[in-house]
């Protein structure tokens, strides 16, 4: 009687281990528990922790609340401006209702996947090329709200959506390349213009200060003379004024001038001159110097008129 007592006991007892570790549940800190009992939903949801349920009656299924990091795939479409273009995303969610994520979707995953493909392309439709590569926070912003949309239904909500890379034509690249080449070269010339005459203006203040202070000139030419003898090589540098060549410009210009007029003198004589009149006498000289006794030239030759007239020049 007592032996099967025990053995009743003990089958009991094993009876119960059994139910136990059938019916209990750990549910850990980033999952909720769902429990359908019979195919329906049981309220309210498992939280994290150990938990029951009943063998063969209930069904758990735990749902991960943590955020979901999901690539796109890359997507090809053609943009507004008529660009075929290849474009690639990654989506960052979380399920924030885990009894709607299991009832109102049958896989949530695949359901966020295929409208994030969805949602890209039509963003590429949309867009043109310069808001897919140089506006890309806006175009973010808009694919978020698209998918945030439906994904409330299932109880997902889309934390972020960002496009990660934009794939074009080498065609089209080396058009950009130009593009870019062309650009830099542009800005490049607007930099040396403006550096030139921002060159110019100082250099015109500074001779606007040196012409009303001459020996400025002179000491900038000896620095000048000291900057170019401090290199050790064998140029040899000779300062030469420049306000003697414009004395000297100037003094030629005078002596032409001079030499102008005196020839315009004489035609002038020669043109008021009557037609039978004598040419005027020449003008009286010094008398010449022997150069070798040092007298005078007229006590040596004779003159003319003291000569025969057989002997006279013609």
């Amino acid at each position: 009687m007592v032996g099967e007592l025990v053995a009743a006991g003990v089958a009991l007892a094993s009876a119960g281990t059994v139910y136990v570790m059938a019916a209990a549940r750990v549910v850990k800190q980033y999952e909720r528990g769902v429990v359908l009992r019979l195919g329906r939903l049981t309220a309210p949801v498992r939280g994290p922790g150990f938990t029951m349920i009943i063998p063969g009656v209930d069904r758990m299924r735990k749902v991960n609340m943590q955020i979901v990091t999901m690539p796109v795939p890359a997507q090809e479409g053609i943009t507004r401006d008529n660009v075929t273009v290849r474009v690639d995303a990654v989506v960052y969610f979380k399920v924030v209702d885990a009894a709607d994520a299991i009832v109102e979707v049958e896989d949530y995953r695949f359901a966020v996947s295929q409208m994030a493909q969805t949602s890209l392309r039509s963003i590429i439709g949309k867009s043109e090329l310069d808001d897919l590569l140089s506006n890309r926070e806006k175009l973010n912003q808009g694919l978020e709200l698209m998918m945030d949309s439906p994904a409330i239904g299932w109880g997902v909500s889309v934390d972020r959506v960002e496009i990660k890379d934009v794939s074009l034509p080498e065609t089209m690249k080396r058009s950009m390349a130009r593009q870019a080449e062309a650009t830099r070269d542009r800005r490049a010339r607007v930099i040396n213009a403006d550096a030139e005459l921002q060159a110019s203006r100082k250099l015109a203040e500074a001779a606007a200060a040196m012409s009303d202070q001459p020996a400025a000139l002179q000491l900038r030419l000896l620095q000048t003379v000291v900057a170019v003898a401090a290199e050790k090589n064998s140029t040899l540098v000779l300062p030469f004024p420049v306000e003697l060549l414009r004395f000297l410009e100037r003094s030629g210009l005078q002596a032409e001038a001079q030499t102008a007029q005196v020839a315009a003198e004489g035609q002038r004589a020669r043109a008021q001159r009557p037609a039978g009149a004598a040419a005027p006498p020449p003008a009286s000289k010094p008398p010449a110097r022997d150069p070798v006794g040092g007298g005078r030239v007229e006590d040596v030759l004779p003159a003319l008129e003291d000569l025969p007239e057989s002997e006279r020049l013609g």
